[in-house]
């Protein structure tokens, strides 16, 4: 069960913390620091102790208390602030001193179940047999790349038929149950450089049960046009759409993935879109369904069935997901051929168990346990499946469990991204540690989560090595919503509300009555409110109704005017919003604010309220003016703020010391007008950011690059419109940190007082990216670039879009010996053979087969 004592422990520490103002605590204060005491040495010795599940009465008691404690001291905090009474958090009339109050009891309830936990550890403790310990503490490994096993002739025979000389347009079906490796395997071949060389365009899109057809349709777009054409076709509807995917496809031999379909409605639905031009071109889908494949593939009747793996194939794949490259130990190879053998040939369910294995102690007391769970849980076969994520699940750590659990939030096939870490920290989620920051303690439970095989990394890698996006394997996702709602912790709408709910998430479209939003004894104690379909007229009087919410999701809806009933939320900790603009004043009500994302269709300022609000970390604005008057520059200084993004900046802004008011921030993403008819504009100093690491800096036009005075902090710079000289380039040099550096139509010139463009990006003798690993050059007009091997000593990957003027690429650059890739995109044809010229040359001479080119 996740145990919520975190969230409760996170709230007591905040009113607590000797550092904050807001709080003035009496008589209330030794009750606070022993509930706190209790709930912290509670939390303790249930992370240390064996899981529960056999005792769920007790499970169902601890969360019960930890809920109720939440209850009543957030709703003390929220009374206070209503009633702007902050010097007293617990305020009692003098005459009932000597009345028992609510928090007492709280921590009489909390001593009563840490009897009952201590007694029942001491129990389990005598009963557990040697060398069977639960920790995840002893050896192990885990990796979270994709393991692919036993699937070599199945790739052999969709190659050929996706590259045969079959000219007519085919539809290659992938036909299995779910989990069995349909998507592994269609993506393998999607991202072959064979196959990516010889297709001209590329497309991939993930259906599901619930499809979205206008979401289905732009997703193509951006893969086949690109996403900043695509973002011009946002406004226009589904038959305009189709079309332009039609002409977009038309003469060229492209290849489509379909992925995840479930009906013959859908296809009939796209089919005619997809042109055929008798020039090889290819759909490949994958489905659970052998109607639909055959439906599409009516005239040719062959679809490609994935089987199930072999005893020896499944102990391959389960044997490279614990040790790697390293070799079992003997005395643990027969228990774990039995594991593999019992997850009866399906590799999602090999993944599962090899995360967890991956996390537990190489004992063969361990694994013989495990081996008898699996047994049990595979005795009926139709709960097979389920019984095996359940077990991986019930052995997560008490931490990752309301984590893991909270992802059931999402829709199916959504792409998740780092925004859900800001949302775990606003429940309270994540336990502090002083030598990490909330967020990096944040990402290292997902990256664990990752590492388990529970989630799954999509958009892998981008320009700086890091992922960027996760989702679910809709058979987790199910396991997810399951427990969330087994455990009362997130209901995931849709059909009806059940009661006492704590988390509420709306997936779904549905007509739903006046009345069904309104039930306060339903709704009164949600936390968090995420929306992901078109707003009800309903809503936003309901969620104004829910005074202890943490977590409000209204991004993907648009709202004209912004809901002045939000700034009725002070307990509001997360509030992702898409509409006209932020009210001028009010927002500052909002004290507890951690997170504001805000897509604004008006171009406007920030309120300078923001300012007010000490505890906001995260800002983000599209289309916002960051105006703050001299007062709040000097007056509030927000040393909690980690990061700003998609906001315009002027210089006046920067000279009354914005800079200065933002002292601990480690990512910045501004837009920065130029003033004055030359791009020298005046220094700006960010030297003294001791914590920036990453920095997007986007000039409205040129602006000489040597104006900008860097942190020596800085890990990820990335410039737009920028104008660079030689002096620029090594003052770059001189960054020692830094690792990913992107530069976006820049130009070059030999001096501050050239008028002329260079045509040439000469990095001089000397000059040395000493840690740079990733470069993106994109839309770049140098023709000539000066380069070797001792200017990027570390470069691992080579990033090149749109430099169309580019004749070469350095010969040298191939003498680096970190260098992993080289991807060039819609460059000349001097560029591309270059680059092959490299490849080819490492591999002949150097026997360098590791260096990677892809070309488009």
């Amino acid at each position: 069960m996740a145990y919520n004592l975190q969230s409760l422990i996170t709230i007591l520490q905040g009113i607590l913390d000797p550092q904050q103002t807001r709080w003035n605590l009496g008589r209330e204060k030794p009750q606070l620091q022993s509930l706190l005491q209790k709930a912290s040495s509670l939390q303790q010795i249930l992370e240390k102790s064996p899981p529960l599940t056999k005792i769920p009465s007790l499970e169902c008691q601890i969360r019960d208390v930890a809920n109720e404690a939440e209850d009543i001291v957030e709703s003390h905090m929220v009374e206070a602030n209503e009633s702007y009474m902050v010097e007293r958090l617990f305020s009692m009339p003098e005459e009932e001193e000597d009345t028992t109050p609510d928090v007492l009891l709280l921590t009489q309830k909390l001593d009563s179940v840490i009897e009952q936990v201590v007694k029942l550890v001491e129990v389990e403790t005598n009963k557990k047999p040697t060398g069977s310990s639960w920790s995840g503490d002893g050896a192990s490994f885990s990796s979270s790349k994709s393991v692919v096993v036993g699937v070599d002739e199945d790739l052999k025979q969709l190659q050929d038929r996706l590259t045969g000389m079959q000219s007519k347009l085919e539809i290659l079906p992938i036909v299995g149950m779910g989990g069995i490796g349909k998507t592994t395997l269609a993506r393998t071949l999607y991202q072959d450089p064979l196959i990516v060389e010889h297709f001209g365009y590329l497309a991939w899109t993930t259906i599901s049960q619930d499809y979205n057809m206008r979401s289905i349709l732009l997703s193509l777009l951006r893969c086949i046009i690109g996403k900043q054409e695509c973002d011009k076709h946002n406004g226009k509807g589904d038959g305009e759409l189709k079309d332009i995917l039609y002409r977009s496809l038309c003469g060229r031999r492209y290849m489509i993935v379909l992925d995840d379909i479930w009906s013959t409605k859908f296809w009939d639905e796209i089919r005619m879109y997809f042109p055929d031009y008798n020039n090889g071109s290819r759909i490949m889908i994958t489905t659970r369904e052998s109607d639909v494949a055959k439906y599409a593939d009516s005239e040719i009747q062959h679809h490609h069935q994935v089987q199930l793996l072999s005893k020896s194939q499944s102990w391959d794949l389960l044997s490279q997901i614990v040790f790697g490259e390293e070799d079992c130990h003997h005395e643990l190879q027969g228990i774990g051929e039995k594991i593999s053998s019992d997850c009866g040939g399906l590799p999602l369910a090999i993944n599962v168990i090899g995360g967890l294995l991956s996390k537990v102690e190489r004992l063969k007391g361990v694994w013989e346990n495990i081996g008898n769970d699996v047994r049990a849980a595979i005795a009926e076969s139709d709960k097979q499946f389920s019984n095996i994520l359940s077990l991986s699940y019930n052995h997560l750590p008490l931490h990752l469990k309301p984590c893991f659990l909270y992802m059931a939030a999402f829709p199916e096939d959504y792409e998740i991204d780092l925004r859900l870490i800001w949302k775990w920290l606003a429940e309270g989620f994540v336990k502090s540690n002083g030598d990490k920051s909330l967020e990096e303690e944040a990402e290292d439970y997902l990256k664990s989560l990752v590492e388990r095989n529970l989630v799954s990394v999509i958009t892998s890698y981008d320009f700086d090595g890091k992922a960027e996006t996760y989702s679910m394997h809709d058979l987790l996702r199910d396991l997810c919503i399951r427990k969330a709602d087994d455990e009362k912790f997130l209901h995931v709408k849709n059909s009806t509300f059940s009661n006492q709910l704590r988390r509420v998430s709306i997936h779904t479209s549905y007509g739903m009555e006046d009345d069904e939003y309104a039930s306060s004894s339903e709704m009164s104690l949600v936390r968090s409110f995420l929306l992901f379909v078109e707003l009800d007229r309903n809503v936003l009087p309901m969620v104004s109704t829910l005074s202890l919410l943490r977590v409000l999701d209204l991004l993907e809806n648009y709202i004209n005017e912004f809901p002045e009933e939000i700034l009725q939320l002070v307990n509001l900790r997360y509030l992702s919003i898409n509409c006209k603009s932020l009210p001028r004043s009010g927002i500052s009500r909002l004290c507890n604010l951690q997170t504001l994302i805000a897509e604004l269709s008006d171009d406007g300022s920030c309120p300078a309220e923001l300012w007010e609000m000490s505890e906001l970390r995260h800002l983000i604005m599209l289309n916002a003016d960051l105006s703050i008057e001299d007062d709040y520059m000097k007056k509030f200084v927000l040393k909690k703020l980690q990061t700003i993004r998609s906001v315009r900046i002027s210089p006046s802004v920067i000279r009354r010391g914005f800079l200065e008011s933002i002292p601990n921030i480690k990512s910045l993403g501004i837009w920065y007008p130029v003033e004055g008819s030359s791009g020298m504009s005046e220094v700006v100093d960010l030297s003294h950011l001791h914590k920036l690491q990453t920095l997007s800096w986007i000039s409205s036009r040129d602006q000489y690059l040597h104006v900008l005075k860097f942190p020596s902090s800085l890990r990820e710079l990335s410039l737009d419109f920028c104008v660079i000289t030689p002096a620029a380039t090594t003052a770059l040099c001189a960054l020692p940190n830094l690792e990913v550096l992107k530069m976006r139509d820049c130009t070059f010139k030999s001096n501050e007082t050239e008028e002329e463009e260079n045509e040439e990006w000469e990095i001089a003798e000397g000059d040395e990216f000493s840690s740079l690993q990733s470069l993106l050059l994109d839309e770049l007009k140098v023709v000539r670039w000066r380069a070797d091997e001792t200017n990027f000593p570390r470069l691992r990957h080579l990033f090149i879009r749109y430099c169309r003027n580019l004749e070469e690429i350095p010969a040298g650059i191939g003498e680096i010996p970190t260098l992993q890739l080289i991807d060039l995109y819609y460059c000349s044809y001097s560029a591309d053979a270059s680059a092959k010229q490299i490849q080819e040359e490492q591999q002949s001479e150097y026997d360098n087969y590791d260096l990677q080119l892809r070309i488009v």
